[in-house]
C-alpha cells in the first residue's frame, strides 16, 4: 500500500458516522448490509449516508453490489489487512516477541476454523 492510499482511508475512517458504518459492515461480513437497513440501524438520513458511503467506496474501505433494486454494501477487508499490514510492517524493529501481543490480540476475534477428522 501507497502512503497515500493509507492516508486516503484512515481520513476516511475519521469522522463519527463512516467509521461507525464501516464497523457495523464489518460485523456484517461476509453477507453485508442493504444501503436503506444500514440507514436505519445507523438513525441516518439515507442521503447523508450515500455521502458517506462515497466516501468510504472511493478510499476502498467499502463496495457496492447491485442486488435486484438494492445495493449491498460490504467492508473490503482485503483493503483493511492492506492498510494495517502498512502500518505495522516495520513493527518493534523485526522483534516478533515485541510484536506477539498486538498478533493474539487481533487474532482473538477469528480463531481459526478446527478441522475435524470426519
Amino acid at each position: 500500500m501507497k502512503t497515500a492510499d493509507a492516508i486516503a482511508a484512515l481520513a476516511a475512517l475519521a469522522q463519527n458516522t463512516r467509521l461507525g458504518t464501516f464497523r457495523l459492515l464489518v460485523k456484517h461480513e461476509p453477507e453485508g448490509v442493504p444501503a436503506g437497513e444500514l440507514a436505519r440501524l445507523l438513525d441516518v438520513p439515507q442521503n447523508t449516508l450515500s455521502a458517506h458511503l462515497s466516501i468510504l467506496a472511493n478510499a476502498g474501505l467499502v463496495v457496492g453490489e447491485r442486488r435486484s433494486r438494492s445495493i449491498i454494501y460490504r467492508a473490503n477487508l482485503d483493503r483493511v489487512r492492506d492498510m494495517t499490514l502498512f502500518l505495522l510492517k516495520d513493527c518493534c524493529g523485526g522483534r516478533a516477541s515485541l510484536c506477539e501481543p498486538l498478533v493474539n490480540e487481533l487474532t482473538q476475534c477469528c480463531p481459526p476454523n478446527e478441522v475435524s477428522d470426519d
